[in-house]
């Protein structure tokens, strides 16, 4: 071989080297990239669409699943029965976007996660229909309709607007994650771009907005069930059920003329520290706020998570309570105040921690991932967090939450012993005339279930509701699923009840429609303020009435 053959051999040898670390480069090391780039995303579910994409299940219920469709030749996504009650946690997959578990899990449903490329290789040999794995849920369905119905019910009057969450206390899993109102994802699954948009601009125009996850993205005041947020800081301290306390109707914030009183500006419970925490009394913790530096309470709070997100699956707000300049505002931060606000999610996991003698778990979401053939991808574990409280200061909790309990209505309800706090939240600018946000949290002693409630409004919710009445209904539902007993059954979803709202844009397949944009859009509710200087007066209500 002369010298100018040998050169063109050596160059071509070249040329075809870096075409192939080239196509290397681009079609492994960098595809992630390309595949997620915006101006790729359509075309890409497009792709999506021509596999099957694989299931969403709780508890061997499926809540999505794919479907062929003979007329497109593609992949339908389909959403399980009550899939308006689901739709806060598995979100939505659109020829647009995807939200919830849908958007998390994207890649294991899709089948292109790392953890499937055997899979995607003998795909590839054997010229086998390409699959995506499935996902399963720690929620158990039995808890997540009792939470759903009891939304829809509300007072009798019709579906209340909120939030509501149960965990597991040992592990951290899920148990129930609802929402109301709520929207079905069907329609956005639609390959028709009418009628998924059209959906989509009804979804998006209406109020109350489907569109929020109000049990994980919406902190809202928490009112007096933060008090046991303040009661664990104080019981450090040496505060216990019988240190003696005022039973005034108000008391002046420190070095303000601003007073704060109790609901109503009546006197509340008797004179001791248990008494004013059963019957939710704010001068005794606006008072007893002076034993705790701003540090102190900042810690507690963050003992229990809040101010962190959890990275569950679905698009979530941390909680958090403000900025604290002075005495005053931790006096009206200790009663749930102020810039404090929560999210269900948060206050599920303060009762969960107490209920788990003082111990705080990662909550979880997402049970397993499985491959088509079902092998285990991955299987989620408990993981410990910290010790947000001691082991004794978590049991004197427990005994003040069960006769708070009872002095809040629910003596007896359940036939077994319940530890619980409720929460009356005023807020906004004119807040006596507002309607205030409710709450309930919640546990069994010796059962595994703790549970959160917000009501932010909804039929038969107004100026005098107070957590107790509101609240506590709902998280009391939930329980009775948890312990097997009778729950309200199923009744008509509430987007087509008193929220008015009726579906104009249907798909153009029987099997299909889909939900747009929503998810990934989340908005948040106000937290609502009250000042701490020198005008107005400030209350919380009294939640044992």
């Amino acid at each position: 071989m002369n010298k100018t053959i040998r050169r063109v051999v050596v160059f071509a040898g070249v040329l075809l080297v870096v075409l192939l670390l080239n196509l290397t480069w681009v079609q492994v090391i960098h595809a992630p990239e390309l595949r997620n780039h915006p101006r790729n995303f359509a075309r890409t579910q497009l792709t999506q669409f021509g596999s099957q994409r694989g299931q969403i299940t709780a508890d061997g219920v499926v809540l999505a699943s794919s479907r062929y469709d003979e007329a497109t030749k593609k992949f339908h996504r389909v959403y399980g029965k009550n899939a308006e009650m689901w739709s806060p946690i598995t979100g939505y997959f659109s020829l647009y976007s995807r939200s919830g578990i849908e958007y998390s899990e994207d890649t294991i449903l899709s089948g292109q996660d790392d953890k499937l490329l055997g899979d995607r290789v003998i795909d590839l040999f054997t010229g086998r229909d390409p699959r995506g794995g499935n996902v399963a849920l720690t929620i158990n369905p039995d808890m997540q309709e009792a939470a759903w119905n009891a939304l829809q019910t509300g007072v009798g009057a019709g579906p209340l607007v909120g939030g509501v969450v149960a965990i597991q206390p040992s592990t951290g899993a899920i148990l129930a994650l609802a929402s109301s109102p709520s929207y079905d994802p069907t329609p956005l699954a639609s390959f028709s771009n009418t009628a998924v948009n059209n959906y989509d601009e009804q979804l998006r125009t209406m109020k109350p907005s489907p569109l929020i996850n109000r049990a994980t993205a919406e902190p809202l005041p928490p009112g007096s069930t933060f008090k046991v947020v303040t009661t664990a800081a104080l019981l450090r301290k040496g505060v216990n059920a019988n240190t003696y306390v005022s039973n005034a109707p108000r008391t002046i914030l420190p070095d303000t003329v601003t007073p704060l009183e109790n609901y109503g500006g009546e006197y509340c419970g008797g004179s001791t520290f248990g008494m004013a925490f059963a019957y939710s009394c704010n001068v005794p913790f606006a008072d007893l706020s002076r034993k705790l530096t701003v540090r102190e309470f900042q810690h507690t709070a963050e003992s229990f998570g809040i101010g962190e997100t959890y990275n569950i699956g679905v698009t979530e707000m941390a909680s958090t309570i403000g900025d604290i300049p002075d005495a005053a505002a931790l006096a009206q931060s200790s009663i749930g105040q102020r810039n404090v606000s929560l999210t269900p999610l948060q206050n599920a996991i303060i009762a969960a921690t107490i209920a788990n003698n003082g111990v705080r778990m990662k909550p979880y979401l997402v049970k397993a991932e499985t491959a088509q053939d079902l092998s285990v991808l991955y299987e989620a574990k408990p993981k410990e967090l910290n010790r947000a409280v001691s082991e004794k200061v978590a049991k004197q909790l427990t005994k003040l939450m069960i006769t708070a309990e009872q002095y809040a209505g629910g003596a007896n309800k359940l036939n077994v012993p319940v530890a619980s706090k409720t929460g009356t939240a005023e807020h906004g600018t004119d807040s006596k005339n507002s309607i205030p946000y409710t709450w309930y949290i919640a546990f069994v002693p010796g059962h595994d279930v703790a549970v959160a409630v917000m009501i932010e409004d909804g039929a038969g919710v107004n100026r005098g509701s107070v957590g107790a009445t509101i609240a506590g209904p709902v998280g009391r539902a939930v329980l009775k699923a948890a312990l097997g007993q009778p729950t309200p059954k199923s009744v008509t979803p509430s987007y087509q009840r008193s929220f008015n709202y009726q579906p104009t844009a249907t798909a153009t397949y029987s099997t299909t429609v889909t939900q747009n944009n929503q998810g990934n859009n989340q908005g948040n509710g106000g937290t609502g303020t009250t000042g701490s200087g020198n005008g107005g007066t400030n209350t919380e209500g009294d939640d044992g009435e």
